[in-house]
């Protein structure tokens, strides 16, 4: 153990006085590193872009979707579903539970400042913002409270909002909505637009706040359910509750479950796993074309060192203690350059973020442990590949040649 730590400090004692030599062949490597770790941490910023992508749509990851309808032709009692499902909600300690609805079939219309302007309508529960990751451009989604008001709160478009003034929903504005759902609604939150140019116009309002209004929906509308269960307990809770939920309903309806969020497409993750291979690959090579560098500048300054070598020798430095220092030199040099190329990726990642060119996300990931870890892996690694050759061509110097040159 003494010996490999005075081989170290060797090592390092002859990379400090070759200081200029050292950085001109390291810069390369360092690159490399740089190059390699953020390609992995960009890897993991993609993965969770995808994720909170995916998760707009079909919910965070092991969210089930369930639907029902009357096999009879009769109508559903979605008011005794809805309590059959919060009951077994309950029983599994499940936090996160929407009703939703994306388009209702009865005709609603929005007071515009000269006319009434027809709007499409859709019904959501508060815990879909967080089953959805719902973004809003401006104002909030709604909150458990929200129900009690006496002018109901609405979430509008984007597009609806621009036509509305774009007021500012600091000063509380007010909406006036006709026909079926008569009544003055306050606006608490304006959806982003989902493309640019996105001219959709609809209003989002609670499922209670509809009932209290229409009381049904019609015949040609349906509720459906989002439930958050998490990846741990999809498998073991999803036939549990599937089988509840069709004892309470009766065997006059027909109750679906399915998933749709983003553990249940493996095909996204394939797609950002070929990104990380590809990307990855060319960092490599990257860094393979440094060490070769190396090697060839190692090579150059072993034969400068040659009386160096054979004075060490003679004064009893063993073989193994020779190759030892060589090729620890280059395994330290090139872990130091590791550290200086992780510093710089993760200096380049912040600065993406602070100039806007990566979008910052709701969970954004902390550069990656494994990253670095890899990285500095992938240094150490090509540093000890680029010694071996020097190092050998060190420990095959004969003393008397040494000397004599």
């Amino acid at each position: 153990m003494s010996g490999f730590v005075g081989a170290l400090n060797e090592a390092w004692a002859e990379l400090r006085h070759h200081k200029l030599r050292v950085l001109l062949s390291l810069i390369g490597i360092a690159v490399s590193v740089a190059a390699i770790a953020a390609v992995l941490a960009l890897g993991d910023y993609m993965r969770q872009q995808t994720i909170e992508q995916s998760d707009r749509y079909g919910g965070r990851e092991a969210t089930i979707a369930i639907s029902a309808y009357r096999t009879d032709g009769g109508a559903m009692d979605w008011e005794g579903l809805d309590a059959d499902l919060r009951t077994a909600a309950d029983r599994f300690d499940l936090a996160h539970v929407t009703r939703r609805a994306d388009s209702i079939s009865t005709p609603v219309s929005v007071q515009m400042s000269d006319y009434l302007r027809p709007v499409q309508t859709r019904l959501a529960d508060p815990d879909y913002a967080v089953i959805h990751r719902t973004t809003l451009s401006a104002g909030r989604w709604f909150d458990a409270g929200d129900a009690e008001w006496m002018a109901p709160p609405v979430v509008v478009s984007y597009a609806l909002w621009q036509a509305l003034g774009s007021p500012n929903l600091g000063t509380s504005p007010s909406l006036d909505i006709g026909g079926i759902l008569a009544g003055t609604y306050r606006i608490v939150g304006v959806n982003t637009a989902e493309y640019l140019g996105d001219t959709q116009k609809f209003i989002t309002l609670l499922p209670d706040t509809y009932f209290a209004r229409a009381e049904v929906l019609s015949d040609s509308d349906a509720l459906s359910w989002e439930v958050w269960v998490g990846p741990d307990r999809v498998n073991e809770i999803g036939p549990e509750l599937a089988a509840q939920l069709r004892a309470a309903a009766g065997p006059d309806v027909e109750v679906t479950l399915s998933r749709a969020d983003w553990g249940s497409r493996p095909e996204n993750q394939a797609q950002v796993q070929i990104f990380e291979l590809t990307t990855g690959v060319i960092a490599g090579l990257v860094l393979l074309l440094g060490g070769l560098g190396l090697v060839n500048i190692q090579l150059v300054a072993m034969r400068q060192r040659i009386r160096e070598i054979g004075v060490r020798r003679s004064f009893g430095a063993t073989g193994g203690r020779i190759f030892t220092t060589v090729l620890l030199e280059n395994v330290v040099a090139t872990a130091v350059a590791g550290v200086v190329g992780i510093i710089v990726a993760i200096i380049v990642q912040r600065a993406l973020f602070t100039f806007g060119v990566l979008t910052p996300l709701q969970d954004n990931p902390p550069f990656p442990m494994h990253a670095a870890l890899v990285a500095l892996a992938a240094a150490v690694g090509i540093g000890a590949i680029a010694g071996f050759l020097p190092a050998l061509v060190a420990v095959r110097v004969k003393v008397i040649d040494a000397l004599r040159f």
